[in-house]
């Protein structure tokens, strides 16, 4: 009888993360069609362009999430490897002239036919796979440090410091919980931590991003634009906000309202009570998912949601923190809100892997019981 009653258990997914993915891609998809409503105007002639094609993805997103959920997670083990190497060489030929779309100073996406594909938001997943899958072969850790520096400097070469930010996150993070000598950790992290910053020095452009974030009454028509618009719409939103569809910044004042800067119209129309309600949400998914993390059944399935987490995690906190100044401008999406089928899809798909996990860690509180 309690076999059969464990058994029943262990098939079901975790609840709150459920709830809580499909709230917040609830969320971003009634926040775009109002942020991104002039843009959409003005580049398309209809006021719902960006939300109808978000639209669509988040249905593919969501498929794939329920499909995932149903796959056990020991599948992305098999094919972690492959699955790396390919995106890989996506990173690479999004490099080459006429294969990579140039777009906003930087190559990052491939022409598929008709749909437009971005190799980094494939790459945070296969690398999180491949690490997971090292880890539970206990490899050395020089066996990290290669494959993390080649996506690195590819990433750079588009370039984009931003998602090399999170990629090298969720590599560290991994890492770090593969059991690797304290020192050594410290030292690759001082070594990623100088490279990044001679990184920004010798580019004009993020060199002006990191000048810009200590001087951002400066330049106010220039470089100093964005930000200064940013911090507009969240003085305007006040505690309580200018209310929902009432934003002014969204009016082509703030650049890249539906994509990066989108917490910022949120944020204006909700007001500070709102933004916080938001923040909150944001902190109990990646709570819930770091449980499951901390109650996963083995080391590939407990180094995978850890790799997972950060990456969706990680993407908010650097989206945020510079949309409320704490750091420099990084041009990373809001997880669930910005414009993207790419990085949407991909997140959808990450969580219907976490989903899966989350239905084999009762089995990890039955076996400790049992001892």
């Amino acid at each position: 009888m309690r076999r059969f009653k464990f058994n029943s258990q262990k098939k079901r997914v975790n609840k709150r993360l459920l709830i809580l993915v499909l709230l917040l891609t609830g969320l971003g998809l009634v926040a775009l069609a109002d942020s991104s409503a002039p843009q959409a105007l003005r580049g398309f002639g209809d006021n719902y362009y960006f939300v109808k094609q978000q639209g669509i993805w988040a249905i593919v997103g969501i498929v794939t999430l329920v499909v995932v959920s149903q796959v056990h997670y020991s599948f992305w083990k098999k094919i972690a490897t492959p699955l790396f190497l390919f995106s890989v060489l996506l990173l690479i030929l999004v490099l080459i002239p006429g294969l990579g779309i140039r777009a906003l100073g930087a190559r990052r996406w491939l022409i598929v036919g008709p749909i437009q594909i971005q190799p980094s938001e494939l790459i945070k997943l296969s690398l999180a796979v491949y690490f997971a899958k090292l880890i539970n072969k206990e490899k050395e850790l020089v066996a990290y440090l290669i494959p993390l520096a080649v996506v690195s400097v590819l990433i750079m070469l588009q370039p984009d410091l931003g998602t090399m930010i999170v990629v090298a996150s969720i590599g560290l993070a991994q890492i770090f919980i593969s059991g690797v000598n304290l020192l050594y950790f410290g030292g690759i992290v001082l070594v990623g931590g100088l490279a990044s910053l001679l990184l920004v020095i010798f580019s004009d452009y993020r060199r002006a991003r990191l000048l810009t974030f200590f001087e951002a009454t400066n330049d106010p028509l220039g470089k100093s634009y964005h930000i200064r618009q940013v911090l507009l719409a969240l003085g305007l939103g006040g505690v309580f906000g200018v209310g929902l569809g009432q934003s002014r910044q969204k009016f082509l004042f703030l650049p890249e309202a539906a994509t990066d800067s989108i917490f910022a119209i949120v944020a204006e129309e909700v007001g500070f009570v709102g933004a916080t309600l938001l923040i909150i949400t944001y902190a109990l998914f990646v709570l819930t998912a770091f449980r499951i993390a901390l109650r996963a059944p083995d080391r590939f399935s407990k180094a995978l949601a850890v790799g997972l987490t950060v990456w969706i995690g990680g993407q908010a906190i650097l989206n945020i923190g510079s949309m409320v100044s704490l750091i420099p401008l990084t041009g990373i999406p809001l997880p669930f809100f910005s414009y993207g089928g790419s990085s949407l899809t991909m997140i959808l798909l990450a969580t219907g892997i976490l989903l899966n996990i989350s239905k084999y860690e009762k089995e990890t509180v039955a076996r400790k019981k049992r001892k």
